[in-house]
């Protein structure tokens, strides 16, 4: 890295807030103001006394960050690819599958930007796939074929050290490139969020291992400015009760598993679960009125979410990953009323599937979990018939999850309390 010897050392800057003292380290070198606070005045001095030493050495200071050459941490002599792979390796157990693929996703994104150059040798769609499919995937990356090995060994070679993130201007770089899809639009705010949000706790962990000093990212109105976000639901996205009737009813004139699939998209729509939770529930958790009576109300015991994440980032291998219910304790559960009308169709499709109190309640074809491909693909078939086509473009019923969301409002619109429906 370029180095100076043009550096000033100036008095420590005490600030005395309401809650604490702060004592801050000022120094110049090539003309750029360097700040670096501390939490007592014995730290602070013992800071400057190492910067005022190195100038007296005739030390050179590192221009892109501002300290010693001799101070040149863990950071400079470790590649940011290396670390990647460290972080993942640490992480790994204590993720789900869907933590580890969207970790896998930034990280890759942050490794092609701190480059030394690009892989003009290699295809930019197979060193993606290298780096989120192998390289970011502990359980793949021992059996990586030759060509990923190729390509993961170059990235290794060229990758920038860690202390690049010391570098304010790379660290732009970086957030611009995690915040830029591949065609070189703006990614989605959510997107950008998770991006930074995982780069954050990155960022935590180098801080734990003594690899980075301090974190290098934007703080305050600098880190949410391009990151704004909504929870609230798109009333355009709202299905009313004479749309639900129809794409229902054209659903279970499917030709193909369409009475299966009608009895899962009526549980959505009149109980609201999510589409994980919908695909895990057994017989033994619907608890139907008695007497055959289909003019009562029934209940569901949601207790288990079965997201699809991909067999390569499950540690049994399996397509689906078994987890407790989303943002609730461990092992917690909770009932849902199910209207009447639903009471009617699950009897009738358990009757129909002579389903026993073990099985699933929604199958595939093959008595597996219902697939999200088949889930969502015969949605879409259901929009395109039913619907006129300014509406099958709008976003209205867009999203399997839109029928949870209309379930939801519908039931505040209905003056039920908001805790209640929480719950």
């Amino acid at each position: 890295m370029e180095t100076t010897y043009d550096v000033k050392v100036y008095k420590i800057l005490t600030y005395k807030g309401a809650r604490k003292t702060t004592y801050t380290v000022r120094w110049m070198v090539a003309g750029k103001a360097w700040r670096e606070p501390f939490g007592t005045v014995a730290l602070a001095e013992g800071f400057r006394s190492e910067l005022i030493q190195a100038t007296s050495k005739g030390e050179g200071f590192v221009i892109a960050t501002g300290l010693p050459v001799s101070h040149r941490s863990k950071a400079a002599s470790m590649s940011w690819y290396t670390f990647a792979v460290q972080y993942v390796d640490a992480r790994w157990a204590q993720l789900g599958g869907n933590s580890r693929k969207n970790t896998a996703k930034t990280l890759t994104a942050i490794t092609i930007a701190l480059l030394r150059a690009r892989p003009a040798q290699f295809d930019p769609v197979a060193v993606r796939t290298a780096l989120r499919e192998w390289a970011f995937n502990v359980n793949r990356r021992p059996n990586a074929p030759r060509d990923v090995v190729a390509i993961l060994r170059w990235v290794e070679r060229n990758s920038l050290p860690v202390s690049s993130w010391e570098d304010p201007e790379k660290v732009d770089d970086v957030l611009q490139a995690i915040d830029t899809r591949l065609d070189g639009k703006q990614a989605a705010a959510w997107s950008r969020k998770r991006h930074r949000r995982i780069l954050n706790v990155v960022m935590k962990y180098a801080i734990r291992r003594r690899i980075l000093r301090t974190n290098p990212l934007p703080k305050g109105k600098e880190a949410t400015t391009t990151t704004k976000t909504t929870n609230a639901v798109d009333k355009r996205c709202l299905i009313n009760p004479a749309q639900a009737a129809a794409l229902l009813d054209w659903v279970r004139q499917r030709p193909r598993g369409g009475k299966r699939l009608h009895a899962f998209f009526a549980a959505l729509y009149y109980c609201g679960p999510r589409p994980e939770e919908a695909v895990a529930i057994r017989v033994a958790d619907v608890k139907l009125p008695d007497d055959d009576a289909d003019d009562q109300w029934c209940e569901l015991l949601i207790h288990t979410a079965t997201p699809e994440v991909g067999k390569q980032w499950t540690d049994t291998g399996e397509i689906h990953e078994e987890r407790d219910l989303k943002g609730r304790a461990e092992g917690e559960t909770r009932t849902v009323p199910g209207h009447p009308a639903l009471t009617r169709i699950l009897r009738q499709h358990i009757e129909d599937e002579e389903l026993k109190p073990s099985d699933l309640l929604f199958q595939g074809e093959k008595s597996g979990i219902l697939a999200g491909s088949v889930i969502r693909r015969a949605w879409r078939s259901a929009r395109k018939a039913v619907l006129p086509a300014h509406v099958f473009e709008s976003p209205m019923g867009k999203r399997v999850y839109d029928l949870r969301h209309t379930r939801l409002t519908k039931w505040l619109n209905d003056g039920i309390p908001p805790a209640q429906v929480a719950d």
